[in-house]
């Protein structure tokens, strides 16, 4: 199964990143999604995370990961998460109900049952 993440902030979905690779069982998991090039712009820019994950273990660490990641954020940050054509947003002022909320959205079972 494979996980898009979208953050709303360009510096905000690089920090992502780099917190996820330090997941060891999303290590190598992870990947920057390019967006396609505007024309007349050289270049892109990143603005998605790919992440493969399987099923239980890796589910519950990307939303645990996210989660704390949320909580740690100084200013308004949305996450906009997307597996199996469902689309999930979180905000930086919901990040106490973050965990269930994308665990759900990854089709996790224990997420109604909590951890």
């Amino acid at each position: 199964m494979q996980a898009r993440i979208q953050v709303d902030q360009p510096d905000e979905l690089r920090s992502l990143h780099q917190w996820l690779q330090q997941e060891d069982e999303l290590r190598g998991q992870v990947t920057l999604e390019n967006a396609p090039p505007v024309p007349g712009e050289m270049g892109t820019l990143a603005d998605a995370l790919v992440v493969a994950v399987g099923s239980g273990g890796a589910i519950t660490v990307l939303a645990n990961s996210i989660t704390v990641w949320l909580r740690q954020r100084k200013s308004a940050v949305t996450v906009k998460l997307t597996e199996n054509g469902r689309t999930v947003e979180v905000t930086v002022d919901r990040a106490a109900d973050a965990e269930a909320i994308i665990r759900s959205a990854l089709g996790d079972q224990g997420a109604s049952r909590g951890s």
